[in-house]
C-alpha cells in the first residue's frame, strides 16, 4: 500500500474547522505526528491543494482526542495549529473555536456517552492544562446539530454548545500579568501582556495610527503595521518568560478601540501573521479580562459592564462575541473565576484521510 488511511471526523467548531482524530489512531512520536498533520492539511501551498486544509489559519487546525486519565476530566483535547504555507506545526497554543467541536466529536467517537437530553463533558486541554465544561444537546442519545443558535462569522443557525472555562489564568506563563505590570512600554507603544486562556500582547489601535474598526482584509494589506507589530510581540514574548517566540504563534496580538456597534469594546485579533476574520474564543477571554482589569491599556475605551458575572460584548470584524465573566477585583489584583461562551459546531464529514506511506506507515 502506498498510502496510510487514518479515521477522522471533519467538523466546523465555532468559526474554525478542521479534522478531529482519536489520538490512538496517530503516531505517538511528536516529529512523525507533525509530518502526518502537515500532509493531512496540505501545508506548504497557499491553497493547501494536496490536503484538506482551507488555505487559512482558521481552517488548518487539528483536534486530537482521547479518554482522560484525569479523574476530573472525561476527555483530553490535544490541539495543533498547522501553518498554511511554511510547513510548521505549533503544539503550544490551544483553540477555543475548535474546542466547540470537541464535545460532539467525543460523543461521535464513542469516547463518552450521552447522559440525557443534554450531556456535560469535562474537557482537559492538554496544551495549556485548562479545564472546560462543554454542554452538548443529545436528545435520544445522539448529538443534535440543528438549532436556533447563531454566532457571528458563521451563516445560519445550529444547536447551542455552552462552554464554561475554568483554570485559564496563567495557562501558558503561570501568571495573569507575566511581566509583573499592567502596562509595559515596548518600542514606544504601551501594551498589556496578559495570560488568560491565551497569552496575548494587547495595545490600543490608535497608537498604531489605526481606528480599530478596519476589516481583516484591510489590516492584512497593511504590511507596515505588521512590520511594526511583530518586533513588539517578540520582545513582549521575552518579557513574558516565553523565550524566543519568533517561530511561534503565541503570544497572540490584539488591538482595542472604542465600540461603534453597541458592544463593550472593539477588538482585532492577530494569529499573529494574519487578522482573525472573527474572534478567537480563547482570545476573547483574555481581551474581556483586560477590559475588566484596572489600569490596562483598555482603560478609558469603554463603559464598564455592570454586575458580576459581567457580560463583555466584543466587536470583531464579522460582528460580536459575548463573554460572561465571573470575576473579582481584589486588592491583590484581578481574580477570574470562570468565563462562559455560547458556540455552535457541525459535523461536516467522516471517513478516512490518507497520507503517503513514506510519511507514516501506520500503527
Amino acid at each position: 500500500m502506498t498510502q496510510t488511511a487514518i479515521p477522522f471526523l471533519f467538523l466546523r467548531g465555532g468559526t474554525s474547522r478542521g479534522p478531529y482524530f482519536n489520538r490512538a489512531d496517530l503516531p505517538e512520536e511528536r516529529g512523525t505526528l507533525a509530518e502526518v498533520l502537515l500532509s493531512v492539511l496540505g501545508s506548504g501551498h497557499p491553497l493547501n491543494i494536496d490536503g484538506i486544509g482551507g488555505g487559512a489559519a482558521v481552517t488548518t487546525k487539528v483536534a486530537m482526542l482521547s479518554r482522560s486519565a484525569d479523574p476530573d476530566a472525561d476527555v483530553d483535547y490535544f490541539f495543533a495549529q498547522v501553518s498554511v504555507e511554511d510547513r510548521t506545526v505549533d503544539f503550544k497554543p490551544t483553540c477555543g473555536n475548535i474546542l466547540s467541536g470537541v464535545g460532539p466529536a467525543a460523543l461521535e467517537m464513542g469516547l463518552v456517552k450521552a447522559t440525557g437530553d443534554k450531556t456535560r463533558i469535562r474537557v482537559l486541554s492538554v496544551n495549556t492544562g485548562a479545564r472546560i465544561e462543554a454542554v452538548v444537546e443529545t436528545p435520544g442519545g445522539k448529538v443534535r446539530y440543528e438549532g436556533s443558535a447563531a454566532i457571528d462569522g458563521v451563516p445560519g443557525t445550529a444547536a447551542p454548545i455552552y462552554l464554561n472555562f475554568m483554570d485559564v489564568v496563567g495557562s501558558s506563563t503561570g501568571a495573569l500579568l507575566p511581566t509583573g505590570s499592567v502596562r509595559d512600554l515596548i518600542d514606544g507603544i504601551e501594551v498589556t501582556c496578559m495570560d488568560v486562556a491565551m497569552p496575548m500582547v494587547i495595545a490600543r489601535a490608535a497608537d498604531f495610527g489605526l481606528t480599530g474598526h478596519e476589516t481583516a482584509a484591510e489590516l492584512d494589506a497593511n504590511r507596515d503595521f505588521y512590520a511594526r507589530m511583530e518586533p513588539i510581540r517578540i520582545e513582549a514574548g521575552k518579557r513574558m518568560g516565553m523565550g524566543d517566540v519568533s517561530g511561534s504563534v503565541t503570544p497572540k496580538f490584539g488591538l482595542l478601540a472604542e465600540p461603534r456597534a453597541g458592544g463593550t469594546v472593539a477588538a482585532r485579533y492577530f494569529m499573529p501573521k494574519n487578522c482573525h476574520p472573527t474572534m478567537a474564543v480563547t482570545g476573547s477571554q483574555c481581551l474581556a479580562s483586560c477590559v475588566l482589569t484596572p489600569g490596562t491599556v483598555a482603560e478609558g475605551l469603554f463603559t464598564p459592564p455592570q454586575g458580576v458575572p459581567a457580560l463583555v460584548v466584543i466587536e470583531h470584524p464579522s460582528g460580536t462575541i459575548d463573554v460572561t465573566v465571573d470575576y473579582e477585583n481584589r486588592p491583590d489584583g484581578f481574580q477570574l473565576r470562570s468565563a462562559g461562551l455560547l458556540r455552535t459546531a457541525r459535523l461536516l464529514a467522516r471517513g478516512e484521510v490518507f497520507v503517503p506511506a513514506r510519511v507514516w506507515k501506520g500503527l
